[in-house]
């Protein structure tokens, strides 16, 4: 599991990403997993009936992920960073507004904080969303720095991986620093080329 340091403010995440963690568990596991799943971990949720708009805590998010852990003996972080890949599409699906014709995948990431982020926010004031900042240092570079203290650096490699795969595009990514190891932020250093074939 992904360091949690000591006791904290209880922070939430939206019930949409756990009703996503549920989709890809079924569909890679068949329809009883996640019942399984849910039985087997402590949660404070009752009974782990997620509803999309409503909060939840983020320690439900965090033990479900290591339950899967438990079950594949997969990393937690491997795990997060894949569940980043699939739910991309899914949210692109969902809030197809943001995803202009003829964007490009680095325009896209450049848009997450700038414009995604504070339509998010006018519809969930309590979203926690990270907070990204950007370095843009060449035409197919990018830097993304990402600060939450939820520490889901993981599942936003994995989403990052996801934008490259739905625009069809190349993303070479590179973690460089991260808050799991006491740096002040996590910082993707981002490479673009177009996808061959």
């Amino acid at each position: 599991m992904p360091a949690r340091g000591p006791k904290r403010t209880v922070i939430t995440v939206k019930g949409i990403i756990f009703k996503q963690f549920e989709a890809m568990v079924t569909s890679l596991h068949g329809e009883g997993a996640w019942d399984a799943l849910v039985d087997r971990t402590p949660l404070q949720t009752a009974e782990g009936y997620f509803i999309g708009p409503k909060n939840y805590p983020d320690d439900d998010l965090f033990g479900l992920i290591g339950s899967v852990s438990e079950a594949t003996g997969k990393p937690p972080e491997e795990l997060l960073a894949a569940f980043g890949r699939y739910l991309f599409p899914a949210l692109a699906a969902q809030f197809p507004v943001f995803l202009r014709p003829g964007i490009t995948a680095k325009r896209f990431l450049l848009s997450v904080d700038r414009v995604i982020h504070v339509e998010v926010l006018k519809l969930h004031p309590d979203a926690g969303l990270p907070k990204l900042t950007y370095e843009d240092p060449a035409p197919n570079r990018l830097v993304i720095l990402y600060r939450s203290p939820r520490q889901l650096c993981d599942l936003a490699l994995g989403l990052i991986d996801g934008v490259g795969t739905y625009f069809k595009e190349d993303i070479q990514v590179s973690k460089t620093t991260c808050t799991k190891r006491g740096d002040e932020a996590c910082r993707f250093e981002c490479t673009f080329s177009e996808r061959s074939g």
